[in-house]
């Protein structure tokens, strides 16, 4: 019995056909997501800035006008009431108060007395709690590890690739968590550190499915020296497609079941991990090999360097031999 295979042998699908409409959806994805970054922002968790989280578990759906209303009576500052998961989950988010951990503890036992006298059948809780100094270093923290991985990245490729791979790749790496964060804009879901690690991972991956494809095209462009530019990139994304659609396939089923089953810890991990991987095979498709394509590369494109450096190696020889 023949093993059953996801991409048939000699797959022959024409990509780059679609590579003007891919071209609009993602100038409209990018633009999006650049507004929505601008009007709405990011909605931040207590690990940027500060604060506690009270989390609580009722026994129904409760009005969230009407527990901000009570919460608010406290006096404890701005109080920010969001549901994760379930609509009987809230999370009650509280301002960094004035008085140090004191305050900040008795905040947290007011509010938990108000949930027990007016909501019997709720459950309060984890408590987190992070100060605006250490906030603001998780903040930074997140930041830089977010820019040495782009310099990094760059580095890599400059020396990997020749410079129309490596300016496609970050393009293509930009629109990836450009999209992902305009999503997470949009949706105003907390944005935290556990969002820093899974850009950071949307980075590795997305590199490294450009890398493969891109490594099958400057392979092809070697062997099929008469060969057109558009055919050859459909030549080289359809010899890659098998790996593509087994890599992406395994991780979508894994992190749709997180996302499905996983707990709320990890909830915009998995989301954001879930998006990226879809926005990350899309522009290793379309993207990267589109750039490819405005740069006019072709088997040509190479073939004087290759013969100035064979050159230069005929020139080096009889220098050797004399000494």
């Amino acid at each position: 019995m023949r093993p059953m295979k996801l991409v048939p042998d000699n797959t022959n699908i024409d990509w780059m056909a679609w590579r003007r409409i891919a071209t609009v959806v993602s100038v409209l994805m990018v633009i999006a997501s650049i507004v929505l970054l601008g009007v709405r922002g990011l909605n931040f968790g207590i690990d940027f800035v500060g604060g506690q989280v009270v989390r609580v578990t009722f026994d129904q759906p409760v009005q969230i006008d009407e527990l901000r209303d009570r919460v608010d009576t406290l006096g404890i500052g701005e109080s920010t009431i969001q549901q994760f998961g379930s609509p009987q989950d809230i999370a009650i988010r509280l301002p960094v108060p004035d008085g140090g951990e004191s305050a900040a503890s008795e905040s947290a036992s007011a509010v938990r007395a108000l949930i027990e006298t007016n909501y019997p059948g709720a459950q309060v809780g984890s408590v987190e709690a992070v100060s605006g100094k250490v906030s603001g270093e998780l903040f930074q923290k997140g930041a830089l590890a977010l820019f040495f991985a782009m310099i990094a990245i760059s580095i890599y490729i400059w020396f990997r690739f020749e410079w129309q791979f490596g300016v496609g790749a970050l393009l293509a790496l930009a629109q990836d968590i450009l999209v992902t964060l305009g999503f997470f804009a949009a949706t105003q879901l907390e944005f935290n550190l556990n969002t820093i690690a899974a850009l950071l991972t949307i980075i590795g991956y997305s590199l490294n499915d450009k890398i493969v494809i891109f490594d099958r095209v400057r392979e092809n462009l070697r062997k099929y020296r008469k060969m057109e530019i558009i055919p050859l990139l459909n030549l080289s994304i359809n010899e890659t497609l098998a790996r593509t659609v087994m890599t992406s396939l395994t991780l979508v089923l894994a992190l749709t079941a997180l996302v499905i089953l996983g707990p709320d810890v990890i909830f915009g991990f998995s989301l954001a991990m879930l998006l990226g991987i879809a926005i990350g095979t899309y522009s290793s498709m379309f993207v990267g090999n589109g750039i490819l394509i405005q740069f006019k590369v072709g088997p040509g494109t190479f073939a004087k360097t290759e013969g100035a450096a064979a050159a230069g190696a005929e020139r080096v020889r009889p220098r050797d031999a004399e000494v």
